[in-house]
């Protein structure tokens, strides 16, 4: 499933193989998500990005056709972020807690995630409307994670549970917080605890089948 709709996105950027072309990619990304924060997607330029990354624009476009590559290039680089985090989920010293704890941790550690990242929704907002297989690519990415997951937490579930299992709670926490990620911070809180409370009641139940 993964593999397809990673199969479905025509790449339109180009990831280097050298280092010191890594290195200006990266130097370019993290200048084009300054922008996008700052002034947002429609108004920044290739020109203007090129300019700050201190980049000739002719190099920019040796990896990044045009502005929608980049945009392309820094959501994949925020989903494998987010895919590395959920990983830390996976280890013994998380598999060990109360299940009301490891889930607690698991939805606040995606609401950290998003308060540490501010260039995140500034780029899901638009690419949710402007490439949304890029997005649905990032959330399958995560599904295939928990999916690996779920069996150590319970070895009674199937593989067909573990998907399945995997997919809400991949888009109930990833939506939900990413709603209450634009709310006050009281509020936001509050929808974060919601959030926690309905993931543990949800995997309770099937773990008391």
């Amino acid at each position: 499933m993964v593999e397809q709709a990673a199969s479905a996105i025509a790449r339109k950027w180009r990831k280097p193989k050298q280092a010191r072309s890594l290195e200006r990619v990266n130097r370019i990304l993290d200048v084009a998500e300054a922008i996008f924060i700052e002034q947002g997607y429609a108004a920044a330029t290739t020109k203007e990005i090129a300019a700050v990354a201190e980049v000739p624009i002719g190099t920019l476009y040796q990896f990044f056709p045009d502005k929608e590559a980049i945009l392309q290039a820094l959501a994949e680089r925020y989903s494998d972020l987010l895919d590395q985090q959920v990983q830390v989920f996976a280890t013994e010293a998380m598999l060990v807690l109360p299940l009301s704890e490891y889930v607690r941790r698991l939805v606040e550690g995606v609401d950290t995630f998003f308060l540490e990242n501010p260039g995140y929704r500034a780029v899901f907002v638009e690419i949710t409307t402007t490439m949304p297989e890029t997005e649905e690519a990032g959330d399958q990415q995560l599904i295939q994670t928990m999916t690996g997951i779920l069996p150590k937490l319970n070895s009674a579930f199937s593989p067909e549970d573990c998907e399945a299992i995997a997919f809400v709670l991949v888009k109930a926490i990833g939506n939900l917080i990413w709603i209450a990620s634009g709310q006050p911070p009281a509020f936001r809180q509050r929808l974060v605890q919601e959030t926690q409370k309905l993931c543990l009641n949800y995997l309770q139940s099937h773990f008391s089948d």
